[in-house]
């Protein structure tokens, strides 16, 4: 004979039993719990959440990584994880709550963060708010972080979502801010189509396009992202202000220059981006490029430097060129083209010691003629006339020299196109 069962123990078994057949959706279960037994619709039940799908928090509180693991989530919250559509329709049908948050989230909120277009649109249809609030701050439409999401959010600015809200916490970001941090074009099109304002500052004074510069970098795999680069060139295309300062005075130019990108330097430097604005620390976009050359394995600091030359930027201080070969040394082009923006520099004691030995034997054709020509004889006349004509032309480098009758190879060579020797 089996032994009598207590209430609690009873209850604990429905519970699991419910939040079993919601997760596999099976709707006929669900179904027939509701009407045969006693349970709340709206019951509460821990499930594991390793991702922090379910889960926001506001920002300064802390919690143990166990605690994290796992997260409070209703009957929508588990159908939207598991995709059970079935049985969403019957909890909705039987007056389920749709804009509860046990855990800081909104059924909405997960489904936008997992892009599934089907459960927005009919937790929409049931009354889901569109501009409700997480625990951490933010709105549906700042979930919509992924390419596949741009249907959801297409659904959240018809039903009315604020493209220009910003986030209720210490950020502040606006959908626009969001879309540029993750790099995702149609959602800045989706965005500024509907009025988003494409120089909107977060709480640090960061525009979408200064945060497209910074994230356009994964930092671990060292890989520069395209979907970011098209977001600057559509940032840029929309009218967005190139040379907007953050709280640190550093324009999306540094920010690009920190990340050694020279494909959205370019777009910068083409819209008209000011190549010697300075930051908090006093320093302009060329001195990032020489802080990280060494750290940017995937980066191209000759291109940068090249970038920077040709626009305007102010040359690197003579007596601070070993930090140059620091910075540098492994990367000859950039050296090159270095030197080559000025009359003449002459060698101290402290550019062999920049340079380490195993490198200096690696290209010791190229130093040798560095130290060759930098010491105390003159450059040649075309050297000279090349700095007189860029001298000339200061900032207008880029656009000038291509309009003169020249040929392409003089043409490259007033462009400071590195040769792998100096003369």
């Amino acid at each position: 004979m089996d032994e009598p069962i207590s209430r609690s123990q009873a209850s604990k078994r429905l519970k699991e039993r419910f939040l079993q057949a919601l997760q596999r959706d099976d709707a006929e279960e669900v179904h027939n719990i509701l009407h045969t037994a006693n349970i709340d619709i709206d019951t509460v039940f821990e499930v594991e959440d390793k991702s922090m799908t379910l889960a926001s928090y506001k920002q300064g509180y802390w919690l143990p990584g166990y605690k994290l693991e796992s997260s409070w989530a209703m009957g929508l919250h588990v159908c939207v994880m598991y995709n059970s559509l079935a049985s969403a329709m019957v909890l909705l049908e039987k007056g389920a709550a749709v804009n509860r948050k046990p855990n800081g989230k909104t059924p909405l909120h997960v489904a936008c963060e997992v892009s599934n277009c089907d459960f927005v649109t009919l937790l929409l249809n049931h009354g889901a708010r569109v501009n409700s609030v997480s625990l951490s701050g933010h709105t549906p439409l700042h979930y919509c972080i992924t390419k596949e999401s741009v249907d959801c959010a297409k659904q959240l600015i018809l039903k009315g979502a604020q493209v220009n809200k910003q986030s209720d916490n210490n950020d502040e970001d606006t959908p626009l801010h969001t879309a540029a941090r993750f790099g995702l074009p149609q959602h800045i099109a989706l965005y500024i189509s509907h009025g988003a304002s494409v120089n909107a500052m977060n709480a640090r004074s960061e525009t979408p396009l200064i945060m497209t510069a910074f994230w356009a970098l994964s930092l671990r795999e060292q890989v520069y992202s395209p979907d970011h680069h098209l977001v600057c060139r559509m940032l840029v295309d929309y009218g967005a202000a190139v040379d907007l300062q953050e709280e640190d005075y550093k324009t999306a130019l540094h920010k690009a220059a920190w990340n050694c990108d020279c494909a959205i330097m370019q777009i910068l430097l083409e819209a008209g981006a000011d190549t010697r604005i300075m930051d908090i620390n006093g320093c302009a976009p060329i001195q990032y490029v020489l802080k990280v050359a060494q750290v940017r394995p995937t980066g191209e600091p000759e291109v940068c430097y090249q970038l920077l030359l040709n626009h305007g930027a102010a040359r690197i201080y003579p007596p601070q060129f070993h930090k140059v070969l620091y910075g540098c040394h492994q990367c000859p082009r950039a050296v090159e083209i270095l030197i080559n923006t000025y009359e003449h520099i002459k060698a101290t004691k402290k550019w062999r010691m920049a340079i380490p030995e195993c490198t200096y034997q690696q290209h010791r054709a190229f130093y040798d003629s560095v130290f060759a020509v930098c010491s105390n004889t003159p450059r040649t006349l075309l050297h000279l006339a090349r700095c007189a004509i860029r001298a000339h032309m200061s900032n207008r480098c880029h656009r000038g020299i291509k309009t003169l009758p020249i040929p392409c190879s003089m043409e490259r060579y007033l462009l400071l196109e590195p040769e792998g020797i100096i003369y």
